[in-house]
């Protein structure tokens, strides 16, 4: 089931961080500021029998969306949660009218890179020295189509 983040969940979303992401894990407290603070962040989680095993934090600004964050713990990777949540934050930033989805990756992720191809993600640029250890990333657009859909300009 895929819900709302809450406070109460900051403890397992930091477990998760700093299990999957040693180099540079998001501490509780920016997720804390992302639901506090960002009025533009959005925060999911995928919970499956009481327990949060996948997270997403997608920033919808205007017409143009970003997933700021996702994982899934190691256990469950396989299982279909990462597509869920992949799913839930393209619906999401599709209702909201969004013209693009991007995100950032790791060169080396090719787990990640493959689930975002997978959705239509193409590769745009290369962001170098990105990370914290100095690794690059891809940044990684999804055309949406925004509300063009919603309006006949034959007139």
């Amino acid at each position: 089931m895929i819900r709302e983040m809450r406070k109460e969940d900051l403890g397992r979303i930091a477990e998760l961080e700093n299990e999957l992401f040693q180099d540079d894990p998001w501490p509780a407290d920016a997720f804390l500021y992302e639901m506090d603070d960002n009025p533009f962040a959005f925060l999911y989680v995928y919970e499956k029998d009481g327990r949060v095993i996948g997270y997403a934090d997608l920033w919808i600004t205007y017409e143009q969306a970003q997933l700021a964050n996702i994982a899934v713990a190691r256990e469950s990777w396989g299982k279909g949660v990462g597509s869920e949540l992949m799913d839930f934050c393209v619906n999401q930033a599709v209702k909201s009218g969004c013209e693009n989805l991007t995100l950032e990756v790791r060169v080396s992720n090719e787990r990640a890179k493959k689930l975002y191809e997978k959705y239509g993600f193409i590769t745009a640029a290369i962001r170098k020295h990105y990370y914290e250890n100095g690794e690059d990333a891809e940044l990684m657009i999804k055309p949406l189509g925004g509300l063009e859909d919603d309006f006949d300009f034959s007139d």
